[in-house]
């Protein structure tokens, strides 16, 4: 019988056995984000689990798409892969993405569990919804400029619309924004339209809590815009509580499209709630009444980056103050035992110059181990008093001895 592998050395194999993610997905090294996003979401689509049902080899392809999609999606993670390959990458801080529509019941009340506690679990969008938008048989719902639309969607399904620009708003910039008063979990998601009149997944933005209400927005500006990932570095930032602040802008990365052509486009809400569905309010606008709103965006936006480059720095600094400032408490606390020490050792050579032997404290044992009989006369003693009829009679002996010398003559 050949000897049982240990768990180390199978996960050193399996690390062996994986392909270059760049192979997986079958793109260059010199790629761009959405060259690799598109090929992605085509291979996930291809291998879901919704379409493969019992074929364990798409299964173990749409794991191995997704691992690399993981990492190449992140740019420090592509970058550390790229400079010393798989062992730079830490699989303990990739998040978890999950495509409900494909759980049981029981793993779906878990992953909402999860999600309650904090867990940063990231869902994906049904491969049903995708792959009926892709050969397009959805329905489309047209949504004015300037119009909100109030809608309740199922949960891992999605209600699409369609919003047509001219040259003129497209110059001046686009928004697309969704909210919910219920503060429901959804996604807004932006499509392409493909050749063969389908439409393909090219952005989504999973919604998140601001103040009283859960919203999402799309902003096509014509200059960069920036989107907050809050889940980026989240299992990192659990393990220790300096990086839930120094990671907090880890997720402020560019957006892959900054503008869109004039025409038609296609946006979609997604209910991504675990077991109920999303109440939401979407509207279009166009950006060119908010001049100032797109001058002070990129303001703030490139102070963001600033402070991150600044974090990053003062992360370094800290991190060494820190290391000091943890060894001096050590040194003080060994210090302060070391003086006590000392003193307690002076202490007793002055306690020994004496020439009397060490007194020996009575204590309450000592007295109490006296004989019952002793007890008993001291008890005996202390509770004897003089009566009445005995000081009568010591009255009247002393009286009669008075009046017997007064009779003797001088």
């Amino acid at each position: 019988m050949p000897a049982r592998r240990s768990r180390p050395e199978s996960l050193d194999e399996s690390k062996q056995l994986r392909r270059d993610p760049y192979e997986v997905l079958g793109v260059s090294r010199n790629s761009t984000d959405q060259e690799i996003k598109s090929a992605y979401r085509k291979m996930a689509l291809k291998y879901h689990p919704d379409k493969n049902a019992n074929d364990p080899e798409a299964a173990d392809m749409f794991k191995e798409v997704t691992f690399s999609y993981t990492i190449l999606s992140d740019p420090d993670k592509r970058r550390q892969y790229d400079s010393a390959g798989f062992e730079a990458v830490e699989s303990e801080s990739q998040e978890l993405e999950l495509d409900l529509s494909s759980l049981g019941t029981v793993n779906t009340m878990f992953a909402a569990l999860f999600s309650k506690l904090g867990v940063p679990i990231k869902t994906t969008v049904s491969a049903t919804v995708l792959e009926e938008a892709l050969n397009g048989v959805v329905s489309i719902r047209p949504l004015p400029l300037g119009q909100s639309i109030t809608r309740k969607v199922e949960k891992q399904c999605a209600h699409f619309y369609s919003v047509t620009i001219t040259e003129e708003e497209a110059r001046a910039g686009f928004v697309c924004r969704v909210q919910s008063s219920d503060k429901s979990k959804f996604k807004l998601l932006y499509f392409d339209q493909e050749e063969n009149g389908g439409l393909s997944l090219a952005l989504q933005e999973d919604s998140a809590k601001t103040g009283k209400v859960t919203s999402a927005g799309m902003y096509f500006l014509c200059f960069p815009v920036y989107r907050f990932d809050q889940a980026v570095n989240s299992i990192a930032a659990a393990k220790d509580a300096d990086a839930a602040f120094f990671k907090k802008l880890d997720g402020f990365q560019p957006c892959e499209i900054t503008e869109l052509k004039a025409g038609t486009h296609v946006f979609a809400v997604y209910g991504d709630n675990f077991f109920k569905s999303a109440s939401y309010s979407i509207e279009a606008l166009c950006a060119a009444p908010f001049a100032g709103e797109k001058i002070n965006l990129r303001d703030v936006e490139a102070q963001v980056l600033e402070k991150r480059i600044e974090i990053s720095k003062f992360e370094s600094e800290y991190r060494e103050v820190l290391a000091q400032f943890t060894e001096m408490t050590s040194r003080y606390a060994q210090e302060m035992q070391e003086i006590d020490e000392l003193l307690r050792q002076r202490n007793e050579i002055h306690a020994s110059y004496t020439s009397a032997p060490p007194m020996k404290r009575s204590t309450s044992k000592s007295r109490s181990k006296s004989s019952p009989r002793e007890a008993k006369e001291d008890g005996q003693l202390r509770d004897k008093k003089p009566s009445i009829r005995d000081r009568s009679k010591k009255k009247k002996w002393f009286n009669i001895h008075l009046k017997v010398d007064k009779r003797k003559p001088c």
